[in-house]
């Protein structure tokens, strides 16, 4: 158990690196406290990685990843449309706000999502089908929160220095750059169209920055 847990631990930590999940935590730790994302991303690991074994060692099925892909995509546009929506409400000052009362379901449910047919779920189902259940459930758990507390970390850093409101539209973008790029490519199949539409989206986002900037520096 304690070699099925260290391997996978260290294949769910390097495969998490720079994966959606990782740049979603790191969106949500730009607005919310690190305990409540951390908490978040914990449950959702224990669940998604619960499922995986599952999968993997007692029933030695496959999950359905373009159906799964469609659900997650249209979602993520889901929270993009409110992580906006509280970015409006805030304003253009910097201070505080109250912390939301839907926050840790959020976070649970968005990395949720996302690993839901991801490489990483695909890892585990594979470990747990020749491995002790047990030590791959824990060892992947693990590896998940320990990836994930390191975009908690620079989220904060960023959650310090940028303003409210300006943290909030990064991340509606981000979460539906991401929508966009599930339903395109992950569940149709377009990856082209995928490509193009997600890099649209981050164009005229930047463009809209820079044109921002611009007229306050005026």
């Amino acid at each position: 158990m304690l070699a099925a847990a260290l391997i996978s631990l260290g294949v769910v930590f390097l495969a998490e690196l720079g994966d959606k999940s990782q740049l979603i935590t790191m969106s949500y730790a730009m607005r919310h406290r690190w305990w409540v994302v951390l908490s978040g991303v914990g449950i959702a690991a224990f669940a998604v990685h619960g499922i995986s074994v599952t999968v993997g060692h007692f029933l030695g099925l496959t999950l359905p990843p373009r159906p799964i892909a469609a659900v997650a995509g249209v979602a993520f546009l889901g929270f993009a449309a409110w992580t906006w929506r509280e970015g409006n409400n805030t304003g253009s000052g910097d201070a505080p706000v109250r912390e939301p009362r839907f926050a840790l379901l959020a976070v649970v449910s968005s990395v949720l999502l996302a690993e839901l047919g991801d490489k990483t779920m695909l890892a585990t189902v594979a470990l747990a089908s020749d491995h002790s259940w047990l030590g791959v459930w824990l060892g992947a758990t693990l590896g998940m929160v320990l990836a994930d507390a390191v975009a908690i970390g620079v989220g904060v850093v960023l959650h310090r220095r940028l303003p409210e409101h300006l943290l909030h539209r990064c991340a509606a973008v981000l979460f539906a750059a991401f929508g966009i790029w599930m339903l395109l490519d992950e569940a149709l199949g377009q990856r082209p169209m995928a490509i193009a539409s997600a890099g649209a989206l981050l164009v005229l986002t930047v463009g809209s920055g820079v044109r921002q900037a611009r007229r306050a520096v005026r």
